[in-house]
């Protein structure tokens, strides 16, 4: 028996977990002051109303280690989690210092690998999803671990924001990258740098060419690919989530999209009708 953790990075719902069950650890979320948990109980829509009427800097804190701790327990001889780039936040460390706790505790009772996913949101969800692929599989763990170590460095995700306010406030981004965008009309595709932070990756003048660039993207990438799903996130952003949904099954219809709506931490970084898309 198994079970995959993941930190409320991880973009998830209802159906999806039904598939690829996950326990989801919660960060918490604070506006004006005010603390949320980053659960199946925070109304998405609500906070990303509040968030956009906030004057202060929305801010997150990162799960505790005994938060970690708490989803161990079960006859679950397999844990594997899985967390937001070491990079981005101090989920990883936490997950760490809970499984050396844990094995202290409890030596040789459970093997526990903690994944640093490079990246964030969809590309945790990707990750998760071929976790359960490959027990399916009858995988063993250090084979698990070896496979989904390579998977990680391969994947991309990639993502459009209409305002990188809260990602250069809270210090994920250089502020410049954000004056370009205010100031010029410039609309910057962002990504993993493949080492766990975000870069950009290409400047282009106004939303619909930033939609038309990155479907190019996906595309070419994914036609070189022996990859057949995506996954797409994004906040209040349903039109373009499912414009960009229909055009990779248009362009490549063996493919699979994954399309889900982000939760609270995901939504406060990707900001102002961010997308973000993982292959």
């Amino acid at each position: 028996m198994y079970k995959i953790i993941g930190d409320s990075g991880t973009e998830v719902n209802e159906s999806f977990i039904k598939n690829f069950p996950i326990s989801i650890v919660p960060f918490k979320l604070y506006l004006d002051n005010i603390e949320y948990t980053d659960n199946e109980c925070l109304n998405i829509n609500d906070f990303v109303t509040k968030m956009k009427k906030t004057t202060s800097i929305p801010r997150t804190a990162c799960p505790s280690p005994h938060d970690f701790l708490n989803l161990f327990v079960g006859e679950e001889n397999e844990l594997y989690i899985v967390t937001v780039s070491s990079k981005l936040s101090g989920a990883y460390n936490s997950a760490i210092l809970a499984k050396n706790l844990y094995e202290e505790e409890n030596p040789n009772k459970k093997l526990i690998h903690v994944f640093d996913s490079l990246s964030a949101a969809t590309g945790q969800t990707l990750i998760v999803k071929k976790i359960h692929e490959l027990k399916n599989l009858h995988y063993a763990f250090d084979q698990i671990i070896s496979i989904i170590t390579e998977y990680i460095l391969s994947t991309r995700v990639i993502f459009i924001s209409e305002s990188l306010n809260n990602l250069i406030s809270n210090g994920r981004i250089s502020a410049w990258k954000g004056l370009i965008a205010s100031t010029l009309n410039i609309v910057p595709i962002m990504g993993s740098d493949g080492y766990g932070q975000i870069k950009l990756l290409e400047r282009t003048r106004g939303t619909n060419k930033a939609y038309s660039r990155l479907t190019e993207i996906i595309q070419s990438e994914l036609t070189l690919s022996e990859r057949n799903t995506v996954a797409i996130a994004h906040v209040d952003n349903s039109y373009r989530a499912n414009q960009l949904e229909s055009e990779i099954l248009k362009l490549l219809d063996t493919k699979t999209v994954i399309s889900l709506e982000c939760a609270g931490l995901s939504s406060l970084y990707a900001d102002y009708k961010g997308i973000i898309v993982a292959f």
